[in-house]
This record gives structure tokens, sequence and C-alpha cells, in this order.
């Protein structure tokens, strides 16, 4: 998977990354202690240093230490937040996830799911085609939350294949109360990370982010 491939690519080029700077951080480290050494080893016992420049020193010792200490865990954040988004993102994959988008149509009946409003006392199906031209208008229960589409347009003809939406109208007294989006699910062929979600392509080419799944089932 390409979004899995560039993830891994990113996750080793920023561990390389925090290897080189910590080697560096190192490195000024144990030459710092080496000079500080040869100070204290040279300097004339007539005039010694004075033991606030050491104390000075030691304070500085300390800083780079602890930045030596920070970088080393910083590395290791970033290796294990890689990993979990790659193990997270991977489990999408292959998945049948229900959201409230357009579904793919493969020739087989599908099942869509939505909620009338309370108040109705009649309520309509309508199936739109990919470019959202209605194909389909389909007189069902108030009670019923769940629908199955045999793929046919008004006529009773078998539609092609493709991507195609329904959406429920609540209707009472004539009066249209609420339209509604019918979920359906689809199977997610790809997964990768947004700037603030995780972002799911679906089989017709749809795209959802994860908080737009409402359920989720193995892939059949």
């Amino acid at each position: 998977m390409i979004t899995a491939t560039s993830s891994a690519q990113n996750t080793a080029q920023a561990q390389a990354a925090g290897t080189s700077q910590a080697s560096a951080v190192t490195s000024d480290f144990e030459t710092f202690l080496l000079m500080m050494t040869a100070q204290a080893q040279n300097q004339d016992p007539l005039e010694p240093m004075d033991s606030s420049q050491y104390a000075s020193q030691l304070a500085q010792f300390s800083m780079v230490e602890q930045q030596v200490q920070t970088n080393d865990l910083l590395s290791a954040l970033a290796t294990a937040m890689g990993s979990i988004n790659l193990d997270e993102l991977a489990s999408w994959v292959g998945m049948d996830v229900r959201s409230a988008s357009a579904f793919h149509f493969d020739g087989q009946p599908v099942t869509v799911f939505a909620q009338p409003d309370l108040a109705a006392d009649a309520t309509t199906l309508v199936i739109r085609d990919g470019e959202g031209a209605e194909i389909d208008r389909i007189t069902v229960p108030v009670t019923d939350t769940e629908f199955v589409w045999a793929g046919t347009d008004a006529d009773g003809n078998p539609l092609a294949a493709g991507n195609y939406s329904a959406t429920l109208e609540s209707y009472k007294d004539g009066e249209l109360l609420s339209e509604e989006l019918a979920s359906a699910y689809n199977r997610v062929v790809e997964a990768q990370v947004g700037d603030d979600a995780i972002l799911l392509t679906l089989e017709g080419g749809q795209v959802v982010s994860a908080g737009q799944v409402t359920a989720i089932r193995t892939g059949t």
C-alpha cells in the first residue's frame, strides 16, 4: 500500500535524523567533558579558577546531559507513534465501514440505513446516481430504519454498476420535514493520516474520515 510505505519511509527518516542529532549532541557532551578536565589540570595553582566559574560550567555540563536524554526520549516516542499509526491504518484496509455517503453498487442489492423524522407520517427514499441525478423515488414505511435497494430505476430496469446515493425524505401532512443522507457499507481500499483525522478511501473512490464511520464489519 502506497500510504503505508510512505509512512514507513517517513518514520525511518525521522529515526535516522533523531539518531544523527543524538550522536552530534553526545559528541559535544564528550568534548565538553574533555575540555573541562584539561582546564582543571592545567590551571595556574597560584591563580586558581573562581569557583563560580566551575559552578557555571557544571550547570552547562548538566544541560548538555539533559539534552542528550531528551533527544533519546523524543526519538523513542517518534518510533512508537509511527508504529501505532501504521498499525491503525493497516487495520482499516479491507474492512467494510458504514457511513453517510455514496455507496458502490456492483449488481447486488444494497442495504441502506436512515432514521425517519419522529413526527413523519410518510417517508420516501430517493435514489441518485453518481452525478446527483434523481433516478427513483420509493415510498417506504415510516417505522423502518433499514432499506434494501434492488439496484433498479423507476421502471424496474437494472442499473449499471457504479456509485449511487440514497436520501430519506420525511413528510407530515404533505410537508417536507427533513432530508437525511442514508448510510451504507463500503469496502476500505486505502487509509491515510490527514491533518487531524484518519482518512479512508472507499471502493467507489469516496473519501470519508474515520469519525464519520458508525459501524464496521469484516469484509466479505
